[in-house]
């Protein structure tokens, strides 16, 4: 019997998606990272990577790249979170390639790779105002990257990059990309030679690649998000692309067990104070109206509004630590205690669940 909560993985589906957002990227002359940081780093998620044509297995975990280099994948490994001083011993002997926007970072990490005797390759970050990692000022960017080359012999200078969409909520359109492409330019007149690399950002970054606007020089995404939610991603929900209409968004599906159902009122009784995250809610009085109690909650899965219900007419209302609430009063299903529940999911649903210890993992 399946042990639930569950969480499947179709893998099939998963080499579509990654088939087509690659195809994307290769039209455009661009090589993809794929990011497998969402799955908590499943080796074989690493591995339909390589066998969809990624160049590069990314993660902003060391020990996710680490299980994907044991496990067989020979692909360079790429650290896409700027390394802790105290991991770089295991950064220099388990990647290829790290991002790096931090001059005391940058400088203990060619000591650390001198010290291995190893070169170790570097994608220096520039912020173009999503104000997360990276050199905000050209200048400095350009400085850096010419002391990379001439005084750091434990380094090699692959490249600079760009992150946009997750702190700042900066959309990367042609012109940030345009912005890039002008700072690799300097970058490159200030070290005398062409970069392998240049990294326009992840997922988000599709947009100009559908447009037509991406510049020449853009020449890698780190691509993650939407080969695992479809249609649920950023991209379509925020910015109304359809080009990811055709991608599947049940990559992963939720199964949670119904473990109570029953009519209840939809407005609280009593004198309201803070739900259990300490925020205070809104509730909707809708009178007395079907719910079903689930055995997952907010610990498993983060934002119950990240859940997609596939069954029809089912509504998420909300969660506790344990438990989720679905009203169920028009539901195309007569849920009770035992049935099984399934949900589509978002992204940040997704990378909860790959870290919960109560959600069992199921590949298909």
């Amino acid at each position: 019997m399946k042990k639930r909560p569950a969480l499947i993985l179709d893998h099939a589906k998963l080499r579509s998606n990654m088939d087509t957002a690659i195809g994307w990227c290769r039209d455009a002359n661009i090589d993809v990272a794929g990011v497998i940081k969402v799955t908590g780093g499943m080796a074989s998620v690493a591995k339909d990577f390589e066998a969809c044509g990624a160049k590069w297995i990314a993660s902003s975990r060391l020990e996710q790249l680490v299980r994907a280099r044991d496990s067989g994948v020979d692909l360079p490994m790429l650290m896409i979170r700027v390394p802790m001083i105290s991991e770089l011993p295991e950064l220099v002997r388990t990647c290829d390639y790290s991002l790096q926007s931090d001059y005391s970072v940058l400088k203990a990490t060619d000591e650390e790779a001198i010290r291995a005797g190893k070169i170790h390759n570097v994608i220096l970050m520039t912020d173009l105002g999503d104000l997360r990692e990276g050199f905000i000022d050209k200048d400095e960017l350009v400085a850096v990257a010419k002391y990379t080359e001439d005084v750091l012999s434990g380094l090699h200078l692959a490249g600079i990059g760009t992150n946009l969409g997750c702190y700042g909520s900066v959309i990367p359109t042609g012109e940030k990309m345009k912005q890039l492409a002008s700072y690799t330019e300097a970058v490159e007149e200030a070290i005398g030679r062409p970069l392998e690399i240049v990294s326009g950002g992840a997922s988000s970054s599709l947009m100009p690649v559908f447009d037509k606007e991406m510049p020449a020089k853009v020449n890698m995404l780190r691509i993650g998000e939407v080969v695992f939610t479809g249609p649920l991603v950023q991209i379509r929900e925020a910015y109304g692309r359809k080009e990811v209409d055709d991608m599947s968004d049940e990559v992963f599906i939720l199964e949670a067990e119904v473990i109570e159902a029953g009519t209840k009122p939809t407005y609280p009784i009593g004198e309201l104070g803070v739900d259990a995250t300490g925020h205070t809610a809104v509730y909707k009085d809708r009178g007395n109206r079907k719910r079903a109690l689930l055995a997952i909650g907010r610990a498993d899965y983060g934002d119950p509004g990240d859940l997609v219900p596939l069954i029809p007419g089912a509504e998420v209302l909300g969660a506790s630590g344990d438990h989720t609430i679905l009203d169920i009063e028009d539901c195309a299903e007569n849920l009770k205690a035992g049935d099984i529940v399934r949900f589509k999911l978002r992204y940040s649903a997704i990378l909860y669940l790959t870290a919960s210890e109560n959600v069992t993992i199921y590949e298909i």
